[in-house]
């Protein structure tokens, strides 16, 4: 009882003990250089995939964000996004236009402080037409690579909350982690993230944010993806129907926005002579809204996405245990 009451207001001090303010200005580097950022931003806009989700997830709303298409409905915001939103008893941001072409006036027209492209795929132009709008923060190495992690901890420096985002990557590891847990078989499973595109298949390479990811959650991407690769710095490659055999694992996982999709594609015999198919080791994650949290994952849409996805992955782990 005692250790109870030792343990409960401890945690009661935590609470009430507040966060060390984050000082400014900060410096982010990355892949165009770096960018000081005077102040704590007022006026946040983002662009690129899920750069919002972090910003949200922080207790920050931006002023302007991309119009979610994929997934995102008719309204063009994920699920997640819409729970926040509700939490924090807000609006929704201006949504930009979500074409290939930054919407650089709509981007001005919101008066940022600054633009956040960490999860994004700008090139260097695009980022010199973008820092003369407000200084722009890019991802740190490869573009539409940067993991959901360095997302959260660069968007928490951003937003003057790199403590809160700490903790935040912390309690995400720990929700995916338990979640995981919940399967054993998942642990070590070998996988190959692939899909039907252009006339081959499209394997996912372990640049992949998505690939990332489960390696993270304790599966192991297997090695002939790495012994197949161009390792060309693309986060996927084009493997031939003729060389679909030559990628083994224990399971395939695919990502689908309908049933009739993934029907269609383990329809086909170059499929369907794979061990993996024949087994029943294949995860195919279906539904626009599923395929879309975990591609990528942030701290916000993982809470609403991974529990399905690691039902889905599990049931794929065990056949291959068969």
């Amino acid at each position: 009882m005692l250790r109870r009451l030792v343990v409960a207001f401890g945690l009661l001090l935590a609470a009430i003990v507040p966060v060390a303010a984050q000082s400014f200005p900060v410096t982010i580097r990355h892949a165009f250089g770096e960018t000081v950022i005077a102040k704590a931003p007022e006026r946040i806009v983002t662009w690129g995939w899920g750069n919002h989700d972090a910003v949200l997830a922080l207790g920050v709303v931006p002023v302007a964000m991309p119009f979610s298409t994929y997934g995102g409905g008719e309204n063009g915001l994920h699920p997640w996004v819409e729970e926040k939103l509700k939490e924090l008893g807000a609006e929704a941001p201006v949504q930009l236009s979500d074409t290939q072409e930054i919407p650089f006036e709509q981007i001005a027209a919101q008066k940022p402080d600054v633009i956040v492209a960490v999860f994004s795929g700008i090139e260097a132009d695009e980022y010199a037409r973008l820092s003369q709008i407000a200084p722009t923060v890019a991802y740190p190495d490869q573009a539409w690579s940067t993991p959901w992690e360095d997302v959260t901890t660069i968007v928490g420096r951003v937003v003057g909350k790199s403590a809160e985002a700490d903790q935040l990557v912390a309690d995400t590891h720990k929700f995916v982690a338990d979640e995981t847990a919940k399967y054993p078989e998942i642990a070590g499973t070998t996988f190959a993230g692939v899909n039907d595109f252009d006339g081959s298949i499209a394997v996912y390479d372990a640049l992949d944010a998505r690939m990332k990811f489960l390696i993270n959650a304790g599966l192991v991407l297997a090695p002939d993806v790495t012994e197949l690769s161009p390792k060309d710095g693309s986060f996927y490659y084009p493997l031939s129907y003729e060389l679909f055999d030559q990628l083994t694992s224990d399971i395939l996982i695919t990502y689908y926005e309908t049933q009739e999709a993934s029907d269609e594609f383990f329809a086909k015999p170059y499929v369907q002579s794979q061990p993996q198919y024949k087994n029943g080791a294949f995860a195919s994650l279906v539904g626009v809204e599923y395929v879309a949290a975990v591609s990528p994952p942030s701290a916000l849409s993982l809470r609403w996405g991974y529990p399905h996805y690691a039902e889905v992955i599990a049931a794929a782990a065990r056949n291959a245990r068969k």
